[in-house]
């Protein structure tokens, strides 16, 4: 008895748009499973998770700060897969766009003026894109598996950026702490409504750029270019659509928003370079983009959903006592189910048997 997934002939429309929400109640009710086994009770750690974090202005902003990062990541992901190229290195690229854009105010302190900030978020930007090119180029050039090297040189960021602050760019009167100076005045991002919150004008950047990217991909003949090959690379060909200039344009564009990610938080919510930058925004983008069915404006409503989950993880690691673990199980329940549905809504599963011949040829064989 094996199991096989046979394409369905034609995907149900209903289930198309219902199958976010199955995929967050199921994760609901396998989570409350989780937490009543670790002794905890369920309503509770849901209350935490889901409910506490909306009850002030004050933590409405902190998660805004929160899904920033997470919808501009998810909608430049959005379009690497749409196209099929599968881009899982974004957490690389969201750090070399943090190191990139901080050139100036940890390099050139002493150069302050109102151009500082654009010009760290388009380094940024370049820095991201930059860093995203390797993968795109190793695949058109070598036909190496993207996910691979996307991936590896998420490690290679991370200790990049871990080398930079102990070492090259670590703040001479930082009491010997890994970091670097804090950035000055006109290299912060400016807080959106700073009189009720820190929320700044990376969240105005996300919104932006998935209306953008929602307009490009639906409007655009390079939408229809992304469609086209990322559906059937067959069919592109035959129209004339280079695989490989959608290959370099979708990881650049993904890189990009990435990096613009990594320059505002670290401008915006740290104000200087540490070890640790992100708690795994460029991943949990990933279940952003898929959660939002790849479309830039379902990722902001997703970005938000994951983004509260950060913030009740860690009400909930205070409130009850769970570890961080848990909360990263809890996302990760998300992704499976998530994933799940969007496979049981293209393939169905059929229950395979051996035939009695070649069972038989078999045994003979023996």
């Amino acid at each position: 008895m094996r199991i096989e997934l046979v394409k369905r002939p034609q995907r149900s429309a209903l289930f198309g748009v219902l199958s976010p929400f199955i995929a967050l109640a199921l994760t609901l009710i396998a989570g409350a499973i989780m937490f009543s086994l670790l002794g905890k009770n369920p309503v509770d750690a849901l209350y935490y998770y889901f409910v506490d974090p909306l009850r002030e202005v004050w933590s409405l902003h902190e998660l805004a700060v929160k899904a920033a990062p997470l919808i501009l990541i998810a909608v430049g992901l959005s379009v690497c897969f749409l196209s099929n190229n599968w881009n899982i290195g974004a957490e690389g690229q969201f750090i070399m766009g943090a190191v990139a854009g901080s050139i100036l105010p940890v390099m050139l302190p002493d150069f302050q003026s109102w151009i500082v900030l654009p010009l760290m978020l388009i380094m940024g930007m370049v820095g991201g894109a930059a860093y995203a090119s390797v993968p795109a180029f190793l695949k058109t050039r070598f036909n190496t598996n993207e996910i691979l090297t996307s991936l590896m040189l998420v490690y290679v960021a991370q200790l990049f950026l871990d080398w930079m602050v102990r070492g090259p760019w670590r703040n001479p009167q930082g009491m010997n702490f890994p970091e670097t100076r804090n950035f000055h005045d006109y290299a912060i991002l400016p807080e959106i409504w700073s009189a009720s919150g820190r929320a700044h004008w990376g969240f105005i950047f996300a919104l932006v750029a998935a209306v953008v990217v929602w307009f490009m991909l639906t409007r655009t003949l390079r939408g229809f270019e992304v469609q086209v090959l990322g559906q059937s690379p067959r069919a592109g060909r035959f129209a004339g659509f280079s695989s490989s200039k959608m290959v370099f344009f979708a990881f650049i564009v993904s890189g990009a928003l990435a990096g613009l990610a990594g320059i505002s938080e670290v401008s915006g919510a740290i104000g200087q370079l540490r070890p640790t930058i992100s708690p795994g925004y460029g991943f949990t983008a990933i279940i952003v983009a898929f959660l939002g069915r790849l479309n830039p404006l379902g990722i902001v409503a997703a970005g938000l959903i994951l983004a509260l989950s950060y913030l009740g993880g860690e009400a909930a690691q205070i409130s009850i006592g769970v570890s961080d673990k848990v909360v990263r199980a809890f996302q990760g329940l998300l992704l499976f189910f998530v994933l799940g549905a969007d496979t049981l809504i293209h393939y169905r599963i059929r229950f395979v048997g051996v035939a009695p011949r070649k069972a038989e040829v078999a045994h003979g064989n023996a």
